[in-house]
């Protein structure tokens, strides 16, 4: 293929992907109630179900790069595609609780090799002039898995089982695999190195370790000393892998990037800004079908509007950056964030619908706006040579946040509510209310770590085209 048809191609290859990955991710979010029932488990404690999915993507993203500088973007993508359609079957497949959760973890390793792989043939196509443009094109298609994900999750869910809400990614992944096949480009690193297996040990092991300690630690099922041990045994083990970064030729993710400012600014304010977000995906279809008592499908449908916000977000992203800078934009945008996801702590059993749809519109909007920022800046001062270890390091913290953010959101609710039932839809409600106080409040504070860029910063993307 010429590099024009490269261009025309490629973000719709990286976008039926990661439709399909969205499309996943929501309808298991709707479907989080009835599942439980299901399976005779409660609802918080089936986040698991989403949990083990992130976390398996935050601990094998690191090596997505690797894989891709060595065996190509274009093999590496279509075996990513591959595994995520089987794990997906197999979730559809899953009689209780522990198998779905090990097949959520396998398609979270197919995922995690397809996102920034994917992200990767992007940044390795166009140049920075063309990379906002670009990559919000390749997100509006991926969008409308969010969009269409809680509505068919709920309409599933209401007229047949569970189950099939896995299987609606089959025909996706092989619609997927055709179009890798046809139209993505392989690239290879340049030199290809060695895999850090101490790294992927140290990084791995810490990072699952404290990903599981927030979530039994909302469910009590562990004392507060052996807790605390676990904790500071996982600390270490992170500590342990930022310094063999700084001593390896051939680190597993070379954090020294992070001395780049823009990139800094982007992964670690962006860490703490998904914190905040993280746990809505999770939260808001409890609180519309357990706390005011909605059929899943109307819960589905009060998730769209967030979906169409998001949407119309990426065609005026590019002009906003362009005209305020990403300086600006980044620390209004990221106070607005938490004001906005606070105003879901009035949503009660009694609310009008009328306040709900423009607060998830409002919430899409913002939203949009903020990852566009981030996932653009982060690339801004970034080389060629140094793009592939950008992006696992970036797409590794991203889901990583997320993570952290779904159980710390969910670890609030539970622990408000303490011993009491779930079933208690009063006191259930007033747990989230103060899961969602809290997320917007943390939400807000993170702004701060955007105030150390500079009003010049990312220019170079934001100005270099629409």
């Amino acid at each position: 293929m010429t590099n024009i048809e490269t261009k025309k191609y490629l973000p719709w290859v990286v976008a039926t992907a990661l439709f399909m990955e969205q499309l996943d991710s929501t309808i298991v979010n709707t479907a989080i109630p009835t599942m439980a029932a299901s399976l005779g488990v409660t609802p918080l404690s089936l986040k698991a179900v989403v949990t083990s999915y992130i976390l398996s993507l935050a601990v094998c993203i690191p090596i997505s790069g690797w894989m891709a500088d060595r065996f190509g973007t274009k093999r590496v993508f279509m075996i990513a595609v591959t595994v995520f359609t089987v794990a997906s079957i197999l979730c559809g497949l899953s009689v209780n609780s522990p198998m779905l959760v090990a097949a959520r973890l396998l398609q979270g390793i197919g995922a995690a090799m397809m996102m920034p792989v994917g992200r990767l043939a992007i940044v390795r196509t166009f140049p920075k002039s063309e990379l906002l443009a670009a990559m919000n094109f390749v997100i509006i298609p991926a969008l409308i898995g969010p969009l269409l994900g809680p509505t068919i999750g709920g309409l599933i869910v209401h007229w047949m089982s569970w189950r099939e809400i896995f299987f609606v990614n089959v025909p996706v992944g092989f619609a997927a695999l055709y179009l890798i096949h046809r139209y993505m480009p392989d690239y290879h690193g340049d030199e290809p190195r060695p895999i850090d297996l101490i790294g992927l040990v140290l990084y791995g092991t810490g990072v699952a370790l404290l990903s599981w300690l927030l979530e039994i630690f909302g469910e009590h099922q562990i004392d507060p000393t052996s807790g605390a041990v676990l904790f500071v045994l996982a600390i270490c083990l992170l500590a342990a892998y930022t310094w063999h970064a700084g001593q390896s030729e051939f680190p597993l993710l070379r954090i020294t990037l992070l001395k780049i400012r823009t990139f800094r600014v982007a992964v670690i304010g962006g860490f703490i800004t998904r914190l905040g977000i993280g746990g809505l995906p999770f939260l808001l279809p409890l609180l519309y079908q357990l706390g005011m008592g909605l059929p899943a499908w109307q819960s589905g449908l009060l998730m769209m509007p967030s979906a169409f916000a998001a949407m119309g977000m990426k065609l005026i992203a590019p002009r906003v950056l362009r005209q305020y800078g990403y300086r600006q934009v980044l620390i209004v945008n990221t106070v607005l964030i938490g004001v906005t996801i606070s105003m879901f702590s009035f949503v009660t059993g009694s609310t009008s619908v009328w306040f709900i749809v423009p607060l998830s519109l409002t919430m899409g909007f913002f939203n949009s706006l903020q990852f566009s920022s981030m996932n653009s800046m982060a690339y801004a001062d970034i080389g060629d040579k140094d793009s592939s270890m950008a992006s696992s390091i970036a797409s590794s913290l991203q889901q990583l946040s997320l993570s952290f953010g779904l159980a710390f959101g969910s670890l609030i609710t539970a622990w408000f509510l303490g011993n009491h039932p779930q079933t208690d839809k009063a006191l259930l409600t007033s747990s989230l209310h103060h899961a969602f106080l809290t997320l917007g409040i943390l939400t807000a504070l993170s702004s701060l770590s955007f105030w150390t860029l500079r009003p010049a910063d990312g220019e170079n993307v934001s100005r270099g085209g629409s």
